[in-house]
């Protein structure tokens, strides 16, 4: 789908409704550009509780606390 959309004064620009409506952008989301060499990829950045239960965590290390995790991680770099 090939859609234009013109720069404002301000270097605004205004999703196109057919862009809006491929991507599932809503008021309120947030987007992200990625600028590869001389384009730019918009996308749709998701709610980071849409990704719960994305990574299946092993039983074992259910539970762990975000400081557990940074220890146990440079332990295991570290070769110890």
């Amino acid at each position: 789908m090939d859609v234009s959309a013109k720069v404002t004064a301000k270097g605004q620009v205004t999703i196109p409704k057919e862009v809006r409506e491929a991507l599932g952008i809503a008021e309120g989301d947030h987007i992200v550009f990625r600028v590869e060499k001389h384009r730019a990829v918009l996308a749709r950045t998701p709610r980071l509780l849409d990704l719960a239960g994305a990574v299946a965590v092993p039983a074992a290390k259910r539970g762990a606390t975000w400081g557990q995790v940074v220890a146990a991680t440079r332990k295991a770099r570290s070769g110890r």
